[in-house]
């Protein structure tokens, strides 16, 4: 029978689009659905406006160095009202953007939610449409945990755009959303105070760097309850008052409750079940190495399967999906070394094994070198900044780099040039024979 589409993507996120752009490219002929802004989370309320958030809350450093180079001392004030205008200004620009691209590869886009009739036909808008593949690009969004009062809470969807800037700011959680909020918030002056479960902040990141996070986050005035839970949030006026359970069982009364929630995959009202699409133990989408699902002609890529829950992990999928099934190009996506920025202050990055997921892997074999020192932009202040560099070998195969980890000026530049240095089996003999710039932070990786 004809299809009305030879591709149907379900979800205009950073995957959703790129998935298109690619097909299209190849005289496909697709449709996407989407029923909100095009771009997805990442531009919307995610990776985009939280940067622009880091780098909002950067100048207030810069002002205390500045100083110390000469400048003459200025009062300034931050205004949360023009931060959120700008930003928009700048999303819309993007959502702009991404439309116009699409509109040129020839894509049609499709408002609306969409829902699977059948394993060639998906509902959009009350209006179904035949496809002979369908990629599902749909993303994941927070899992609210179930507290008494959560209902008074935000996400990271609604922070952004919040019409005035919290004066206490209570952050529920410790993942690298948690750790970027609160610290860019701190540096804009709200009183934060972050509860977490653990001992520590980021724990999927190597253990040492997570330290001096911390340690740095709690030096700069970032109140951290650990080993403590949200048991009841209750609201007293315009403010909010939580009580606590563990390690610390004092109410604390903030005015903005944000929730650093895991997130899950965005498959409700999909109707997967009519087409037997199956699932994994987390509740993802289960795909093969070729993001196919369970039926030979669904796809799906991104946040809602289990793979790593990057942008450039989704666009990455989702073009070479583009190439094995329409370019005749197959191609597999390796997760082997991706870097991972966490935009803290200051920065981190890291690539590659931690020093326990080394140790677990590879035992008394792993050895680790590491350097402190104090980069030359703050040498004329009296700001006593530390950055540190640490680099994970197996001293039983030629001293062959596991993973590379830092915290400081430059960390995600370095990080993300050096991933591609690793996936071709740099050893720390590479490093110690390379010649660095000087001065840089990067010399440093190469006289460690």
């Amino acid at each position: 029978m004809p299809f009305d589409y030879d591709l149907v993507i379900i979800g205009a996120g950073s995957g959703g689009i790129a998935a298109a752009e690619r097909a299209a490219g190849y005289g496909v002929r697709v449709a996407i659905a989407e029923q909100a802004k095009v771009g997805g989370a990442c531009i919307n309320y995610g990776c985009i406006p939280e940067k622009l958030l880091d780098y909002a809350a950067s100048y207030k450093q810069l002002d205390k160095l500045a100083s110390s180079y000469g400048w003459d001392k200025v009062a300034r004030h931050f205004h949360w009202s023009h931060f959120v205008d700008a930003k928009n200004r700048h999303l819309q620009h993007l959502n702009e953007l991404h439309l116009h691209n699409l509109q040129h590869s020839g894509a049609k886009l499709i408002q609306g939610q969409a829902a699977f009739l059948d394993a060639h036909t998906v509902l959009i808008a009350d209006r179904p449409v035949t496809a002979d593949k369908i990629l599902i690009a749909v993303g994941a969004k927070p899992l609210i945990p179930e507290i008494p009062g959560i209902e008074c809470a935000i996400t990271w969807r609604e922070l952004y755009n919040l019409p005035a800037q919290p004066k206490h700011l209570a952050i529920l959680g410790s993942d690298p959303i948690g750790v970027k909020v609160a610290g860019s918030m701190n540096e804009l002056e709200t009183h934060v105070t972050q509860i977490i479960a653990g001992d520590c902040v980021l724990a999927e990141l190597d253990a040492e760097i997570g330290k001096r996070i911390q340690d740095k986050m709690i030096q700069q005035g970032v109140q951290i309850f650990s080993h403590s839970y949200v048991e009841k949030i209750e609201r007293i006026g315009d403010r909010f008052c939580l009580k606590l359970s563990g390690k610390y069982t004092d109410s604390v009364i903030v005015d903005t409750v944000f929730v650093d929630a895991p997130r899950k995959p965005n498959l409700e009202n999909l109707n997967l079940e009519q087409v037997g699409i199956q699932r994994t133990p987390s509740g993802a989408i289960q795909v093969d190495e070729f993001s196919r699902t369970t039926h030979v002609n669904v796809f799906a890529v991104g946040d809602c399967t289990d793979r790593i829950p990057l942008t450039p992990s989704a666009i990455a999928q989702a073009r070479a999906f583009a190439d094995t099934e329409f370019g005749g190009q197959p191609q597999m996506v390796s997760y082997d070394w991706v870097p991972i920025s966490i935009s803290s202050h200051p920065e981190a990055a890291t690539v590659g094994l931690s020093e326990a997921q080394a140790r677990e892997k590879y035992g008394d074999a792993v050895q680790c070198y590491r350097t402190q020192f104090r980069p030359l932009f703050y040498c004329l202040s009296q700001l006593n900044e530390k950055s540190l560099l640490k680099v994970v070998v197996n001293r039983d195969d030629a001293e062959r780099i596991l993973g590379v980890h830092m915290l400081g000026e430059g960390s995600v530049e370095m990080i993300q040039t050096l991933a591609i240095a690793l996936s071709l089996g740099a050893t720390k003999q590479n490093l110690d024979r390379a010649i660095g710039i000087h001065p840089s932070s990067a010399e440093e990786l190469f006289s460690m």
